[in-house]
Formats: C-alpha cells, structure tokens, sequence
C-alpha cells in the first residue's frame, strides 16, 4: 500500500509527464512550420523527448532560486504555437520565469508579454532557401557536424547537408561510414533511422539525402554535377590552414565559401562565435572556426576582461586525447606525442593562448598557455590563472559569471555549474563553449584562478554550426534580449 507522499509524487510526475507530452508536438510543429527552436535556460527541445523537457525544466532550479514547472511554461508554449514567428531561437523558459517571478508581466497577458517580447523578429529579413553545405572530411568534428545538421533537417531548416567528402575506400566502405555515423562510443547512438543508398552513393538520415563524394582532393570534384551550388565547404581535415590551399576548395565548380574547423595561418579570420563573429562579412570567402580550447576560453576572458580588466595569465589546458595522438608508443614527430594516449598524462603545447589574440586583439600578448594530454577520451578544462585590473571575491566573480551564462549575449557560449560533484563524463554532450565550474573559483583581490569545462568535440562543433549561420547570412536572433 502506497503511503500519502508516495501518492502525491506520483501524480506529480504522471502531471508532468502528461504536460511534456503535450509540449513535444507544438515543439515539433513551431520548428517545422516556422524554423523556431525552443529551449529551456539553454537547453534545446527541439527532437526532445518527454524526460528531457523534465529534465531542462528541473535545471532551472540550478540557476534561479525558484522552480519552474512545465504547467507554468506550456501556456508560453502554446501561446507561441498561435503567432506569426520567423526563424530564430526561444528560450520560453526565461520568457516564463521573467513573466512569472521576475515583475516583467505588468498587467500584460501573456499574449501580450510574448508579442512585446518578439517584436525583434519583425524587423529580420527572410534568407532564400536553405544553404548547401558540404563537409569535407567526416572524422569526428565532421560526424558530430553532422549529427547537429541533421537533427534541424526540415522544410525551414536554414543550412543543407547535400553531401560529405571522403579519401576513395574499399568495398564496404560506406556502409562503415554510415556506421560510424549511427554508433558513436562517446556520444551514443544517432537519434534516428540511418540507411545507405549504395547505387547512388548516399546515406539518408532522417530525411536528409547526403551524398558521398570520394575524391583524393578538392580539385578532382565539380559539386554542380550533383545539383550543389554556391555551397558552403566545411574543411574538416586540418591538412589545409593557409589562404592559398583552402584556396583550392573555391576552385571547385558549385563552391562559394569555406570554413575551416581549426586555427588558420596567414591572415584568415579566426572567429570565435559570441566574440567577433560580427567580423564576418559578405565578402569574405575563407573563415576559420579556430581551435575548440580558443572557443572554450575566450568568451570568459572577454566577460572578464570587459568588467575587472586583464593584467596578464596563464591559461593552462588539461585536453583529452585526440586521433593525432598514438594508441600505443610508436614514433611521432611530435615531442612526446608518440606514447601511448590512454596510458600517459603527456605535457604538449598549444597554440589556444595565444590564438585568443586573434579575436579579441585587447588581449594580445598578455597571455601564456601549455598543456596536458589526459587520458580521457573526449572533455577537456582550462585553467586560466589571471592578474585582474581590479579587486574582487569568490562570490562576487562567480555571482558575475552566473549572470554572464544567464543574461548575457554571451549566454549561448558560456554556462554555468555549482554542482560540487560534477566530472568530466558530465560534461558529454554540452552545447556550451566552455562551462565555468564555480565550485574551483579561486578570487584573492587582483588575482583569479577560473577552471572551465569544454566538450571540446560537441560544445565545439555547436560553436561552429553558428559560424555557419554567420557565414550563410542567417543571423537568427536568440529570445529574450539579454
């Protein structure tokens, strides 16, 4: 015999069950007919199932002092169903916990709150049709590329996986492509059915028809002969970093721009997402994403330095094993890189300081960086030792950073966690840049020691897909302003 508690969480969790279930299909529909993503405090709910919506509800509780509950947000929801929306991204779980307990409502209905609220998206313009996007190179920035590309597959959606390309193979070769696509030992399985065209040479997942192009380089491939045109080529191999041999993928019939998914040499723009993506314009033909540590750590040395000034630091990156590294010692030519990855901490430098530099120039020169190849798979932190311009706590920098992650424009790169018991296996699967671990904040007047998390695969890649959007002429506005 159940007891009266026992009772009451149950009909709770049914009730809110219930709601999730209600929410999932005007989601779905709001993406579709309209190209609205809806999320909750930063996390996405488009593809969501029921407990994830309970669960993206229930980490308000992290950052606010009061919960939020799905009866107290679906009618948000559903008021969004009925309105005349252009593509952009809604956080209707702010939107509802502004209106409900932060005094925003002023009489308004909410109705009216939510009109008020996305009025921006009146004065967007419309983009025409979708962008071609090729992705060049499939390891595991490319895979996990695609994965985000084709969770938005749909009538509205803004960017188009037309096709992937790939050094020629053996016989079975693309079905071990497909599979590597649907089985992934860190990030778990595709959510979704994935098959394999073999006579026409194409995966298709979830409605997106992808075509494998096998090619031993960018000047073997005329895109137009597979109905691709002005495409948008994602360089996901790291061979080419210079202006002259990403060239190479702009001599190719049916390509328009490039973008290269790691630090560029020369004088190609190094955009990090959040800092100076608005340094992108029309015209420019090749971009690159930099490096997933620059990513990780300069919004927060941007929030930093706009409110306490950087003196100077130290940024040291605590990076788990790549592919570049060796399974088993064998030779490298690379100082240390040739021992064994899973066994070894291996002391290596990186150019992520330094590179910093490249998007935010007020910190030139003014940071050092090393770092250390851990033994973990994928995740990684960096731990940025600051001399600081101005004086502060503990609990004041962190109180600061809070409201960086939530109401800042830098929102969509920087989270926020107090958890006293997160670890790196947590962290898998974060859309975030870089997350700031408040719990190992280290404030004594001028200096700060700051510890920041970064899924330095998926966190990236997300980074990347908004350069993209930038790079497409997509500027989709996030709701509500900071």
């Amino acid at each position: 015999m159940t007891s009266h508690n026992e009772e009451i969480y149950q009909k709770s969790w049914q009730e809110r069950q219930d709601i999730a279930e209600r929410m999932q299909p005007i989601i779905g529909q709001l993406y579709r007919n309209f190209g609205v993503e809806i999320s909750v405090y930063g996390r996405p709910l488009v593809n969501a199932s029921a407990i994830d919506i309970i669960k993206a509800h229930k980490s308000v509780g992290i950052h606010e002092d009061t919960k939020l509950r799905l009866r107290e947000s679906f009618p948000f929801v559903e008021a969004l169903s009925k309105m005349d929306l252009k593509p952009s991204n809604i956080d209707v779980g702010k939107l509802a916990y502004r209106y409900l307990f932060l005094g925003e409502a002023n009489g308004l209905t909410i109705e009216q709150y939510l009109q008020k609220e996305i009025a921006p998206l009146k004065e967007q313009d419309n983009v025409e049709g979708p962008q071609d996007v090729v992705l060049y190179g499939f390891g595991r920035i490319g895979r996990i590329l695609a994965r985000l590309l084709i969770e938005r597959t749909g009538p509205m959606s803004n960017l188009s996986l037309r096709a992937i390309v790939i050094r020629p193979g053996k016989d079975g070769d693309l079905e071990k492509r497909a599979s590597l696509l649907r089985r992934d030992s860190i990030h778990g399985a595709f959510n979704g059915s994935i098959t394999v065209d073999e006579e026409a040479c194409a995966i298709k997942a979830n409605g997106a028809y992808i075509k494998v192009i096998y090619a031993k380089s960018p000047s073997d491939i005329d895109y137009t002969q597979y109905g691709i045109n002005n495409a948008l080529v994602v360089d996901n191999t790291g061979i080419w970093t210079d202006e002259e041999s990403l060239g190479q993928h702009l001599q190719s019939k049916g390509v328009a721009k490039v973008l290269l998914t790691a630090p560029a040499k020369g004088e190609i723009k190094n955009v990090v997402y959040g800092v100076n993506h608005n340094d992108i314009l029309p015209e420019d033909k090749i971009i690159s994403a930099a490096s997933c540590t620059t990513n990780a750590i300069t919004p927060v040395l941007k929030a930093l330095n706009d409110e306490y000034g950087i003196k100077n630091g130290h940024v040291e990156t605590v990076h788990s094993y790549t592919n570049d590294q060796n399974l088993i010692d064998n030779y490298h030519k690379s100082d240390r890189r040739g021992r064994s990855a899973p066994l070894n901490m291996v002391i290596t430098s990186t150019g992520a300081a330094k590179a910093v530099a490249k998007a935010l120039p007020e910190l030139k020169g003014l940071l050092t960086g090393n770092a250390i190849r851990v033994p973990t798979p994928n995740v990684s932190m960096a731990i940025m030792n600051l001399n600081l311009k101005k004086s502060t706590d503990r609990d004041e920098l962190n109180n600061y950073l809070r409201g960086v992650a939530l109401q800042s424009d830098l929102r969509e790169q920087v989270d926020y966690t107090a958890s006293t018991e997160i670890v790196s296996c947590d962290l898998v699967g974060s859309r975030f840049a870089g997350v700031v671990d408040s719990q190992a904040t280290i404030a004594d007047e001028d200096r700060a020691v700051l510890y920041v998390w970064y899924d330095n695969e998926f966190g990236y890649s997300c980074q990347v897909v908004k350069v993209m959007h930038k790079m497409a002429g997509v500027n989709l506005l996030s709701l509500p302003k900071g």
